[in-house]
């Protein structure tokens, strides 16, 4: 499976994105699909994660209630809905799969994106 990230931009604070993570590869839609950040200086971190069938969702606590994830499988792509960003939200968004139920561990995700730039600032 390979999977590319997008949607990162400059946005102000309070305002909206929504990233995608467009997945080649067959049976994509057998995949849990997470979405972890990184902070300049600052470890990656887990944000959201969706199952296979889009019925379980895990998020971070920073981001619950902000952001939404989900998935269609018909066209191979993951969302992460992004509201109310704050200047924390800073980051390079990452997107990532495995075979298996939806996790917040990092290690036990075996395919990643390169990674979409968000920046909040004014």
């Amino acid at each position: 499976v390979q999977l590319q990230a997008s949607g990162g931009g400059l946005v102000q604070p309070g305002g909206s994105l929504r990233l995608s993570c467009a997945a080649s590869g067959r049976a994509f839609s057998a995949y849990t699909v997470g979405w972890f950040r990184q902070a300049p200086g600052k470890e990656r971190d887990f944000v959201a994660a969706i199952n296979w069938s889009g019925d379980v969702t895990l998020y971070a606590d920073s981001v619950k209630g902000r952001f939404t994830v989900s998935r269609d499988n018909a066209k191979n792509t993951v969302f992460l809905q992004m509201n109310s960003l704050k200047p924390e939200d800073t980051a390079i968004y990452y997107c990532a799969a495995y075979l298996g139920i939806a996790t917040r561990t990092e290690n036990r995700y075996d395919f990643w994106g390169q990674g979409t730039q968000v920046t909040v600032s004014s």
